[in-house]
């Protein structure tokens, strides 16, 4: 397998996106080079060679589209990820935490089904190959801090920002 990559310009700095051949997300992230998204893919997903494109379709155009204030343009993008039966969970779940909601890592673990599970939901975050598509900027520590973020806290900060002046 062969996975296609893109790179468009955002108001927070270049986005590329990793595509298997079947258009699903395997991974994604506010940087130009694709090799540090590389290692983020799950090996069982991860392809074999890369290619580069100029724009993956509609997937370009939701990243696109979310970052003009379109939140809901992410919703349907279809992503690929591995790890085991919490992780799968979580990552699933962080899909339905909506724009401008943002939650604890508390309440994270609660929504996941494991509300003892703090460490575990903030392995989720930490562990989320697919940034913006699986919104684990939307996830803070109790009291306001932003915790971590791959791609920087000013990105961090800016998504929730836009979010919350998009709803």
């Amino acid at each position: 397998m062969t996975g296609i990559f893109a790179t468009t310009d955002t108001p927070i700095g270049p986005f590329t996106t990793i595509v298997d051949d079947g258009g699903s997300v395997l991974a994604s992230g506010w940087t130009a080079n694709v090799h540090d998204l590389v290692p983020l893919i799950h090996r069982s997903l991860r392809p074999a060679d890369f290619s580069p494109a100029k724009r993956l379709g509609s997937i370009t155009d939701a990243v696109d589209a979310y970052h003009r204030g379109e939140l809901g343009a992410i919703e349907d993008v279809p992503v690929s990820q591995q790890s085991g039966e919490f992780l799968m969970h979580a990552w699933k779940i962080l899909r339905e935490v909506p724009a401008g909601e943002p939650v604890t890592y508390s309440e994270f673990a609660a929504l996941a089904g494991r509300p003892a599970a703090i460490r575990g939901a903030a392995s989720a975050c930490a562990r989320n190959a697919a940034a913006l598509f699986v919104p684990c900027h939307r996830v803070f520590r109790i009291g306001g801090a932003l915790g971590g973020f791959r791609w920087g806290l000013p990105a961090k900060t800016w998504l929730l920002a836009h979010e919350a002046v998009g709803r």
